[in-house]
Order: structure tokens, then sequence, then C-alpha cells
């Protein structure tokens, strides 16, 4: 094994057999003539990559894609189907809320107990137990039996241990989403004090934010297989297009030179907002032929509509009178790529395309986003916009782009959009569409509250010390 390298892994499956009956897997043993009842089902499926010593090192992937299989088979909770695993070095893993913790001990039981399975004897987990109950910070809890405990709690103390017992590989699954927003900033940070004391770092999340700032290097998993290593920025990109279900234009990008990383992007001026809709109307003298042929162009074109990209919501709230139809919407990233996943700072557009089946006199069009608990966090029309709407009358369509800066926090969002208008005084409703689907936000950096007002910080130290 290469000195390098903590972690090598070279073609390494893992398979698991799957019956549709529990009967099956008994018939499989006794039956004389060896008759497969099974299915195999590859959790992996050949994936090699290397961990060099002193790095972190994220492993990203939907959901389903091994990411914690991986992991287990690493720590030797799993043994592999087939392949070579080798590792350099004692390890630490917080794998799992409770995994290696006996829920009827107490907070201080397990620590001694867990020190233990990892080779520490009495006396050194003595000098550590100070470090981690003050890392944990969970009070006369630690005297409890663990089963009372919060999750809260829970991932204290287990990541307490995990991370003060002078590791030299840590192994980190998901465990941080469970504690407070201060816990994890303390986590990250006691994180980044091991790594820079040589600590090899593996860590699995969901969080694209994290995976930017701390990763040297970034794993992308797809259903059990290996897809690509990289930059943090170049998988994250190689990602979304996964979430978008573009699987085909994987094979093209994996060969790119991605020279513009997510974490070195210069946030370019917010351009001018210009509503132009000289050219978006379709002009037809026949309602008939206007509403036939635009069924035909929706038809031939389903293939390509930009709402086939994006991860939908199947339980989305949609209402109106039916006189328009919002027929097909994307979220665009700054390189106008179609994602769900939208890097904080950078341009994105939200666009809409509406066909109308009745004469109209001034279509509104809009969008509004909220957070997860339905708040309404920030929005525009064309209205408020002070576009200029032209009339449409039935067959007519609209292409609306809603272009802006991201400044939202990095977190889970819904996008819900709407084509509504007045008439005779009254606001008429023609089709709107409620959390149609959701926006993730990426961030390296964030602020306090909803949004980032994007300061500039400047400092002067003044040493002039007869300043009164």
């Amino acid at each position: 094994m290469d000195k390098a390298y903590a972690i090598e892994l070279k073609d390494v499956k893992k398979i698991y057999k799957l019956y549709d009956k529990p009967i099956d897997r008994l018939k499989e043993v006794i039956n004389p003539a060896h008759k497969v009842y099974h299915k195999k089902f590859f959790a992996l499926n050949g994936v090699s990559f290397n961990v060099e010593k002193g790095t972190t090192v994220g492993i990203i992937g939907t959901n389903g894609s091994g990411k914690s299989t991986i992991l287990k088979i690493i720590c030797g909770v799993l043994n592999p189907s087939t392949g070579d695993i080798k590792v350099k070095g004692n390890i630490s893993a917080l794998l799992e809320l409770g995994a290696g913790f006996n829920m009827d001990y107490t907070g201080i039981e397990n620590i001694y107990m867990n020190g233990t399975m990892m080779g520490f004897s009495k006396e050194e987990m003595d000098l550590k137990l100070p470090e981690i109950l003050e890392f944990a910070d969970i009070g006369d809890f630690v005297h409890q039996p663990v089963k009372t405990y919060s999750s809260g709690m829970f991932v204290r103390l287990a990541f307490a241990l995990a991370i003060n017992v002078d590791p030299e590989i840590l192994i980190v699954d998901e465990a941080l989403s469970v504690g407070d927003v201060f816990f994890q900033a303390k986590c990250y940070k006691r994180m980044d004090e091991i790594r820079r004391n040589g600590t090899t770092i593996l860590m699995v999340t969901h969080d694209m934010g994290s995976i930017i700032k701390y990763c040297d290097k970034v794993v992308l998993l797809n259903k059990g297989s290996f897809v690509a290593e990289g930059s943090p920025g170049k998988m994250v990109d190689l990602y979304k297009k996964i979430l978008a279900n573009r699987l085909d234009d994987l094979g093209m990008d994996l060969d790119d030179d991605y020279e513009a990383e997510f974490k070195n992007k210069i946030i370019k001026n917010k351009s001018d907002n210009i509503c132009d809709t000289a050219d978006r109307t379709v002009d037809s003298s026949d309602e008939g032929e206007k509403r036939a042929g635009a069924a035909d162009t929706e038809e031939k074109h389903k293939d390509v509509l930009m709402k086939d990209k994006l991860a939908l919501n199947p339980h989305l709230t949609e209402y109106g009178d039916g006189r328009a139809k919002i027929y097909d919407l994307g979220i665009l990233d700054e390189k106008g790529e179609v994602s769900n996943l939208i890097l904080k700072g950078e341009e994105f557009t939200i666009k809409e395309r509406i066909r109308f089946f009745d004469d109209i006199q001034m279509p509104i069009f809009t969008y509004t986003i909220k957070d997860k608990k339905g708040t309404e966090l920030t929005g525009t029309n064309t209205m408020f916009e002070g576009c200029d709407i032209k009339p449409v009358k039935a067959g007519d369509s609209y292409e609306v782009e809603f272009k802006q800066r991201m400044t939202l926090q990095g977190g889970e969002y819904l996008l819900s959009m709407s084509c509504t208008g007045y008439e005779n005084g009254k606001h008429t409703v023609y089709h709107r569409l409620y959390d149609v689907t959701g926006i993730t936000v990426v961030s390296n950096k964030n602020t306090v509250g909803v949004y980032d007002m994007e300061p500039v910080v400047s400092l002067k130290l003044n040493k002039n010390r007869d300043i009164l």
C-alpha cells in the first residue's frame, strides 16, 4: 500500500440476495438441483478510489447510491462481496445515531466501553474524559442511561467521543445533521483542527455547502457505481445533473475541464432587469389552428421540457379557471443548466411557459419562494416589475424569465408560480402551482437570517495608544 494513502479501495462490490418470498430462501438451500430463487442487488458495483493521508474527502450521491454501505465496509461493520480494501491507521467512526452505544448504559459507561473497543486503556480514557464531556456539554445527563437522551444530546456525546480520541481516520455519516447549528459549527471547527494535525476525514453528507467548503476531494456515486472523483465544484456540478436525471450528459461532462470552481467563483453584478416581450407571443388568425398547433408542438417537444429535468412535487396543489396553463417551467443555474441546486451568490433564472385558451387583456406572471414552514420569503410578478404585457388571444403563448442573483442562505426552499390577472377590478387566477418544485441553495458562507445582504467588510487597525 502506498504510504501516501490512508484508505485504498479496489473494485469493491457488495451484493445482496433479494427473495420474492421468505420461503424462497429455504427452497434455495434445500433444492437438490440448486435452483436459484433470488435476484442479485448490487449495493456497490466495482467501486475504486483512494484517500490520501491528511485530506478530507466527501462522498456524495443520491439516496441508494451506496455511500453509507461503503463507509461501513471501510470500518469493518460489513464485509465486501469482492474487492480489496486497505486501511492504514486507527478509525473513529460516527456512522449511525446509536451505533456502538448500549442504550441501558449511562453516558460515562458508554464512553469507557467505546474507548475500550477502540483499543484505549482505562487510564488513557481517564485523561480524555474531561475533554469529551466539555465538548458534549450535556451536563448531568452524562450519568443517566442514554435511552433517556434526546437525539441532540445523543449526537453530542457520540461525536464528542469520536472526535476527541485522537483518531488517525475520522469517518462521519450524516451525523451532524441532528445537532443544532451552534453544535454543527463547533464540530466543523474541531474537524478543521484535527485535519490540520494530520487526521484523515471521510464524510458523507447531503449538505453541498459543507462539501464545497471542507473537502479536498469528492467521490461521486450513483446507484452503487463509481461515477467520478475530483474537486468539490466539479463533482457538485455533476451531482446536479444526476439529480435532474440527465445521465446522458455525464459522459461529456466527465471529459470537460472545469477551470472555474464553485468556491472560487467571482460574484457578478446583477444585470439590469429587462422585460422584453416583443418576440414572445404567437400570432395567428385562426384560433383553432393555434390551439391545435400548440398542442402538436408540446407533444413534439415533450421529451425536452424543462420540467422533466427537475424534481417536481408529486403532491403539489394547483387550481385556476383553466383559461391558461403553465405547461412547462424551469430553474436555470448560471450556466443555463436546468437544476434544483443553485449556488448562493450565482445568477439564476426562473422560467415559465404559459399557453392560453381564451382571450385575456393583461395576464400577470408570478413566482414565490417559501421556506419549508410555508413562510413567503421573496417573490415578484410582471406587474410589480413594470413589464409591458401585451394582450393574448386563444392559442397564444408566453415564455417568461425572471433572472436574479441568489442571496438566500443555504438550505431547502419551495417554489410556487402562477398566471393571474384583473378582470373588471377582480383578481382572477388562470392557473396557479403551489410548491411545484424545490430549490436547494448551496452555500459555503451563511450569515444570520434568511438572506445575505452581501456586505463589503473593511478593517483598519489603529495602533495609536494615545487615543482616549
